[in-house]
């Protein structure tokens, strides 16, 4: 009969000098770790407004839609025009559209359309004639934040 000797039998135990050293590693990372700081979050909270045209029949083809909000409390207008090609019966878009868009809502003097509390009224004109319209109320928009302390 053939005796192996076990595995664990052949293992050096770490001495007692290897043991305090390890334990003073440890300790040395955990106090180099970075404190803990209270949750912080960042919020960002934006208001808009879907307004779209459809021909429900597609019948026009091909097709201009323009878009005009009228603020009622500054009263200007803002306009954005889509093209819509044959084949594409709808399109929605969003007020105000961010100014990075190549294609947002802006005055006729290019003033982008910000979310401004309020009353609006718009309308889409399609082949110059008004096909779609409605109003909306802005809300007033705000953010809360909470910071809890560990």
């Amino acid at each position: 009969m053939t005796i192996v000797p076990s595995v664990l039998s052949t293992l050096k135990q770490p001495s007692f000098a290897q043991r305090i050293g390890g334990v003073l590693v440890l300790l040395l990372l955990l106090g180099a770790a970075p404190s803990v700081h209270a949750q912080t979050w960042m919020v960002s909270t934006t208001a808009q407004i879907k307004l779209g045209v459809l021909d429900k029949y597609g019948q026009l083809g091909a097709y201009s839609a323009t878009f005009i909000v009228h603020s009622e409390r500054t009263g200007k207008d803002y306009y954005l025009v889509k093209e819509l090609a044959k084949g594409q019966t709808g399109v929605d878009v969003l007020f105000p559209t961010d100014p990075s868009d190549p294609q947002y809502f802006k005055s006729e003097a290019g003033e982008a359309a910000n979310p401004t509390p309020g009353r609006y009224t718009w309308e889409c004109r399609v082949k110059g004639a008004k096909a779609v319209g409605g109003h909306f109320t802005f809300p007033d928009v705000a953010n809360d934040v909470t910071v809890i302390n560990k």
